[in-house]
């Protein structure tokens, strides 16, 4: 039956329309359990019944016409149970409701099953037969496992025959759904944007002339190079962050010691230009996809799109230019940060991909630029949107599409309050995040992509709260120097000189495998990684926290910030490593320095050896060891915390992964996103118990992570006695009109109601209905 099983299903997902889909279902699955009639039902939750969809057995006038009530019949019944249904005589059962139109007066026996995707019933798959009696358990397994199978099928068909179904029966198109990439809302009509060469459709070919491949290969760089430079500079009038560095990172992966060269090593083996590129650039995609780490994991999004370009300068083809109107919403199959770019000045008021995620770099341009975006929106057809008038909601991530006229209103007033709040914020961009009595909390900036940070400074970020150090080693084929790393850590530092940033080591192993360092583990988010790989490997740790004391010579603003802390040995182990390296350099600097002023004294030789050493030994005096922290995100340090105030300068929750190892949630799994929620009850419990440990051991205690940029979750690190919170530049005026808009005493109290709540359902009632209260409604939905 297993095979008679699969084939169904697979039947069922390859047919294009979802009406011919569910004929044939129906009919096989009749076929295979030599059953007298086959029935499928899909739920309208707009209408509030089931509707009769396909049927092999029953009338063919009452498909498509035949609907019957959530709470109606024993289709209704099974839809309420939530499991199966089987009845040896199904006229006799209290809840049987005769439809004389279905003509079904012959069918006595009935088995029915929910299909269910993600908690939600999408319809039900029933089995009638004119013979009185129970069906076998065998009957109903095979009915029940189906039904399982079906369900994902079901989803995605229904979304891809939405539009055409829906437009037919001329009822208004309800919304779907995709991930909630950048925030924001634009109303517009949406241009389709299709790739312009297709890597995948390039066969492997040889050819006799390398050298005149190589000269269409290197062109073909040159060109793509020079367009990078105008897409950068387009970019940079309307936005000056680390989120430009993308272009930096493709035109580094073009040079020969990185992804050319490898491009340029195949074509001398003898294949074509464009055989070589697909060899190199599918190579490179395969190694990300396979990293389980969502934000790597997008990386192989930016080598396909490099790749694309590459190819269509190598088959020099003309750009075919989309005719824009004057404003639009931008569609496409997988939008890139260079397609963001291409047409940000151009009237683009939105974004749709169909894959990604919020970690992509078209979202992180997206939010930079201030453009709602919606990615993952799988299964649609991009020929059916094209002109297409549509609403884009980045905070829910909800795409309408020809919607009437009530809901354009709707949203029109939403943008016009959204302008006002946003203006509203700019404000007090530079003012003090202080609250109406007085109580301060530093708001700091999230960053790592390059050292870009003046746009975000000027925003009102105090300095930054977590500079991610592993971005730049992601962007190689090899470790970086000791001189590298000092170079770019100098540029970071040199941005907040009168402010603290603080930057987290090496923070790779496990789930962020790096291409020259690959790692493969059956359980990376449990594996090696974070501390324990750089602790593994102290040559690695060495070299960049060298770096950082030498970046930080003179300016004396670095923090050094440890991730993935489980327990104290960890910390003592990099402690005396930071020392040696503190110790080590100390030395050099002054050793160098002698030599450098015994070979320039003057020309008396008055200066003696002596008076060198002391001038040596002064100026390395300089060099300081900086305030070392911990990250909190491993369950186990909340049992750890007196132990560990006694080793480190400070603490830092990094909320994201303490809620995902917190709820044994892996956020970037679908099937149980749902499930992580940084207000959970228990994650809330756990960073007041965090934040009250701090106070009493006397150590300061910040937070990064998605929770400290939501107006809601700002009050409750505010109230919990938090003295720092990190985000990205652009929340940072949003949270800072919030703090100073309550009192401290009003955020202590929402935080005491908050912690006797037990679900997070009730705890996000609650908190919007608190905001709505205090005059701040507006950021309910800007909480993004």
């Amino acid at each position: 039956m297993l095979t008679t099983l699969r084939r169904i299903v697979l039947e069922f997902s390859q047919e294009a329309e979802l009406q011919n889909a569910l004929e044939r279902m129906v009919y096989n699955v009749k076929k295979a359990m030599k059953t007298d009639c086959c029935s499928i039902y899909l739920a309208d939750y707009h209408q509030q019944h089931f509707l009769l969809m396909a049927s092999d057995g029953l009338a063919k006038t009452s498909v498509g016409e035949t609907s019957i009530g959530f709470s109606e019949g024993l289709v209704g019944l099974v839809g309420q149970r939530e499991e199966p249904l089987n009845i040896a005589d199904a006229q006799q059962h209290q809840d049987y409701m005769h439809a004389p139109e279905v003509e079904e007066d012959d069918f006595n026996a009935f088995l029915g099953t929910p299909i269910i995707h993600q908690r939600k019933v999408l319809g039900i798959l029933a089995i009638q037969q004119k013979e009185s009696r129970h069906y076998t358990e065998n009957d109903e397994a095979f009915l029940v496992t189906l039904s399982a199978q079906l369900a994902s099928a079901l989803a995605n068909a229904e979304v891809k025959n939405l539009l055409s179904h829906q437009q037919q029966k001329n009822q208004g198109v309800k919304q779907l759904h995709g991930i909630a990439g950048a925030p924001g809302i634009a109303l517009s009509e949406i241009i389709v944007c299709q790739p312009q060469a297709d890597l995948a459709a390039v066969s492997l070919k040889k050819s006799p002339d390398s050298q005149k491949q190589l000269l269409r290969f290197e062109q073909a760089v040159e060109k793509t190079r020079i367009e990078f430079d105008v897409l950068s500079s387009q970019l940079s009038e309307a936005i000056d962050d680390d989120s430009l560095a993308i272009f930096d990172v493709y035109k580094q992966l073009l040079e020969q010691a990185s992804l050319g060269h490898e491009v340029a090593a195949k074509i001398s083996k003898g294949w074509r230009a464009d055989s070589a590129l697909k060899l190199v650039i599918e190579h490179y995609i395969s190694q990300f996809e396979a990293i389980e780490d969502s934000y790597f994991r997008e990386r192989a999004s930016d080598i396909r799109d490099l790749g694309t370009r590459l190819l269509v300068n190598i088959q020099q083809q003309a750009k075919e230019e989309l005719e824009l109107p004057k404003e639009f919403i931008l569609l496409a199959q997988d939008v890139s940060a260079s397609l963001v770019a291409q047409y940000q000045h151009q009237g683009l008021l939105g974004i749709i991909s169909l894959t990604g995620s919020n970690n992509s770099h078209a979202a992180i341009l997206a939010r930079s630029l201030g453009l709602p975006a919606i990615m993952g929106v799988n299964a649609l057809v991009l020929g059916q949107l094209h002109q297409q008038q549509a609403i884009i909601d980045g905070y829910s991530g909800e795409l309408f599409i020809n919607p009437d006229e009530g809901l354009i209103r709707e949203y029109q007033y939403l943008l016009s309050q959204e302008k006002a709040l946003t203006d509203k914020v700019m404000e007090v961009a530079q003012l003090p995040c202080i609250t109406q009595d007085g109580r301060a909390i530093e708001v700091l900036l999230n960053a790592g992509l390059s050292a870009g940070f003046e746009h975000s400074a000027k925003l009102g970020a105090l300095g930054i709260g977590l500079y991610r150090t592993e971005i730049p080693f992601m962007n190689r084929n090899c470790f970086p120097s000791e001189q590298e790393q000092t170079q770019l850590y100098r540029k970071v530092l040199q941005v907040f000189p009168k402010h603290g940033v603080t930057m987290r080591t090496l923070d790779v192993g496990g789930d962020k495998s790096l291409p020259y360092f690959p790692i493969n583990e059956e359980n990376p988010f449990l594996g090696w990684r974070g501390i324990r790989i750089t602790l593994d490997h102290p040559e690695i740790f060495l070299v960049q926290v060298r770096a950082m004391l030498r970046a930080n010579q003179g300016l004396n603003n670095l923090e050094i910030m440890l991730p993935m802390i489980s327990g104290v040995e960890e910390i003592d182990e990099a402690n005396r490593l930071i020392n040696q390296a503190f110790f080590e350099l100390k030395a050099e600097l002054t050793k160098d320095i002698t030599t450098e002023l015994m070979s320039a004294r003057n020309e008396d030789g008055h200066l003696t050896l002596q008076q060198a050493q002391q001038k040596a030994q002064a100026v390395s005096a300089k060099l300081v060891r900086p305030k070392i922290g911990i990250m909190l995100e491993v369950p186990s340090v909340i049992f750890q915390m007196e132990a560990l105030a006694k080793r480190v300068d400070f603490f830092s929750v990094g909320s994201n992964d303490l809620t995902q190892y917190l709820l044994a949630v892996d956020r970037n799994n679908s099937q149980v996103a749902n499930l992580y929620d940084a207000f959970h009850p228990a994650v809330l419990n756990a960073l007041n118990s965090i934040a009250q440990q701090s106070a009493k051991y006397l150590t300061p205690i910040s937070l990064c992570g998605e929770l400290a940029s939501q107006p809601a979750g700002a009050i409750l690190l505010l109230a919990m006695g938090f003295d720092k919170i990190s985000m990205n530049g652009h929340n940072v005026p949003r949270i800072k009109w919030v703090i100073r808009h309550i009192s401290f005493e009003q955020a202590q109290n929402i935080l005491n109601k908050t912690l006797t709540l037990t679900t997070a359902k009730e705890v996000h009632s609650y908190l919007n209905e608190q905001l709505e209260v205090l005059g701040l409604g507006g950021f309910i939905r800007a909480g993004f």
